[in-house]
């Protein structure tokens, strides 16, 4: 069976699999020494008939009919490399398609060519696309699995972004025992340095996540600080954690929408005035790429109208150039529903169009892929910890989830960067940075 399937395969993948292939009849093919793949049962194939691509391909790895023996991130990068030897353009799809299906006429008395059951961990969501209702349906899809979850995965102040990493990686110095937590703290004090917060300051945070940013900027700023997210469970986090450091009379975090921002104001935490304009600062990471193309103005206009005038406004965001702006079918079906992801020139010009000055624009993608290393690293250590906690589908998701998100900022197909930008004062320059601010001052 695996040489058949090899015979199928070849007008796409070349006279060489880039990878080995067991087939469930015990058979095996292509080289040795390196990862392969091992389909498990027919019903590989059928997905390939009904769902061709990277989505039957994902369905049929979370739902245990394909495994990979070896390292999953490196046969994903060997069957990127593949495609770009063989030139593949999107066009082959349809050729993928057509030797998925003689693949199954090939092994179709080994199973059913029946559509396969979609998996319990693929996500469903309904409503009109960025409805509020939809908008928080698909952050508790995601973000809501569970804070203890999560815990095993991100660092101890559970910041679920890009990192920056100033130690222990390629062109920074050797330091001992820097890490992920470190990288994340090094992360805060950048924003927090390139907005120019100090005591007294209030500070809108946009996606919060589960508030150590809103933290961080309340313990080591001095600031007053809102926070705002649609997560049930990173709020109750996020209102736990203020309580034990004795910051909840600082930081107030809300289940809020951005949207509601228009009206709602600065807030009884951050003692400030409760019309639009009144924060001092305004920061968004990796929130942005979920409001979705149409409402990127609305965002963009709320971040704009929520800062004084004369204040700065920090967006931290994944880019990405090319089809699939929502991360491809197995991050729209599985992890992100209706994200929206854009070359960030296109992000720069939106912002630009809400009436915010550009200043400075910082790429960082190769600390996303340290960030991701250090959770791959923290997942697979708990690995027998999640399974227990969410189960083994969902433990396959994140797998490939971690693996195929890695690969793709390392291969500079995704990348993210911090923009910092003002809301301009007609005539007055003492609002604005200079120049970007300098990892000497950020590390002291």
């Amino acid at each position: 069976m695996a040489a058949q399937l090899a015979r199928v395969l070849r007008p796409v993948a070349g006279e060489e699999l880039p990878i080995g292939l067991h087939a469930w009849d015990g058979s095996s093919t292509g080289p040795a020494d390196v990862p392969a793949i091992r389909l498990n049962t027919a019903r590989v194939l059928a997905r390939q008939l009904w769902a061709p691509g990277e989505l039957g391909a994902a369905q049929s790895f979370v739902a245990g009919e394909l495994d990979v023996d070896g390292d999953l991130s490196e046969a994903l990068a060997r069957v990127w490399a593949a495609a770009r030897e063989r030139r593949l353009q999107p066009g082959r799809a349809a050729q993928t398609a057509l030797a998925s299906l003689a693949a199954v006429r090939v092994g179709s008395r080994w199973g059913s060519l029946r559509r396969p059951p979609i998996p319990d961990s693929q996500i469903r969501v309904g409503g009109r696309l960025h409805s509020r209702r939809r908008d928080r349906d698909v952050v508790a899809s995601h973000y809501d699995l569970s804070n203890e979850f999560y815990s095993l995965v991100l660092d101890d102040q559970m910041a679920y972004s890009c990192a920056y990493f100033t130690g222990n990686v390629p062109g920074a110095p050797s330091r001992p025992g820097y890490g992920l937590a470190d990288a994340q703290r090094d992360k805060f004090d950048l924003v927090c340095t390139k907005l120019g917060l100090a005591p007294g300051m209030t500070l809108l945070d946009v996606g919060c996540g589960w508030g150590a940013l809103a933290a961080h900027a309340a313990e080591h700023y001095g600031c007053r600080v809102v926070g705002i997210t649609l997560s049930v469970q990173q709020k109750a986090y996020a209102d736990e954690m203020l309580r034990r450091r004795g910051l909840a009379d600082v930081v107030e975090i809300r289940l809020c929408d951005y949207r509601e921002l228009k009206t709602s104001g600065a807030g009884s935490a951050a003692s400030g005035p409760n019309t639009t304009g009144g924060f001092d600062a305004v920061v968004s990471l990796e929130m942005g790429e979920h409001v979705g193309q149409r409402n990127y103005r609305i965002y963009a206009r709320v971040l704009h109208d929520q800062v004084r005038p004369g204040g700065r406004v920090l967006i931290q965001q994944m880019s990405r150039s090319g089809r699939h702006q929502g991360g491809g079918p197995f991050i729209e079906s599985f992890i992100a529903p209706d994200m929206t992801m854009r070359p960030v020139g296109q992000t720069i010009d939106l912002l630009a169009g809400s009436g915010l000055e550009i200043r400075d624009v910082q790429a960082m993608r190769e600390h996303y892929v340290w960030t991701v290393d250090a959770w791959i690293q923290r997942f697979q250590r708990n690995r027998s910890h999640v399974v227990d906690l969410v189960g083994e589908e969902v433990a396959r998701v994140w797998e490939l989830y971690l693996a195929g998100g890695r690969l793709s900022f390392a291969e500079g197909r995704m990348g993210v960067d911090q923009i910092l930008a003002v809301r301009p004062v007609l005539g007055d320059l003492s609002s604005m940075p200079r120049r970007a601010v300098d990892e000497e001052a950020v590390n002291g």
